[in-house]
């Protein structure tokens, strides 16, 4: 009797695990950019990339609850196109890459939005130690034999410890756009 319960409750769970299909960011189709404001004589945009993009995505809009992204990029790839610039970001007091060499998102729920082909991510994103919730809308739009996945997050950089209370703005976008095959 005790094996035939323990059936009966994991089956659909295996089941809605199978359903998921597996896939993996491909980094050089990808993009993970991020935008903050910067006031010093004037107000300005820092633009800027990562990259090493690597994880596991499971994803099918049918089968929400089994679906989870676990993802990260490298902090050693930080590109603002002026390498006095990044160099500087790559110190302790801002990524502090020795000790912290990935920022990660791994999903808590993918949930349905009110669009077509949108969902919702909460998820927990780790920077600097420090881990957060975040949540936000996706877009994912079926391509090949994977989906491309396109959303955008604003984070508050002190919450993460990321720099110190300056001219440049607390407030950073992310924007992603993750090929996943």
């Amino acid at each position: 009797m005790k094996k035939y319960l323990i059936t009966v409750f994991l089956l659909p769970l295996l089941f809605s695990l199978a359903l998921a299909q597996h896939y993996r960011p491909l980094e050089e189709k990808s993009t993970v950019r991020f935008k903050v404001s910067h006031q010093m004589i004037f107000k300005s945009t820092v633009t800027g990339t990562f990259q090493g993009l690597k994880g596991t995505i499971l994803f099918d809009p049918k089968a929400l609850s089994a679906s989870s992204f676990d993802v990260s990029i490298e902090t050693a790839t930080i590109n603002t196109g002026i390498s006095m610039r990044d160099n500087d970001l790559k110190k302790d007091k801002y990524f502090d890459l020795q000790q912290y060499p990935v920022i990660t998102i791994k999903s808590k729920a993918i949930t349905k939005g009110t669009h077509e082909n949108e969902y919702l991510l909460s998820a927990l994103l780790t920077m600097k130690g420090k881990t957060l919730p975040i949540s936000f809308p996706f877009t994912a739009i079926q391509k090949d034999s994977g989906y491309i996945l396109k959303g955008q997050f604003h984070i508050n950089r002190l919450e993460f410890n990321i720099g110190p209370d300056n001219s440049i703005d607390k407030d950073v976008e992310i924007d992603l756009m993750i090929v996943a095959q």
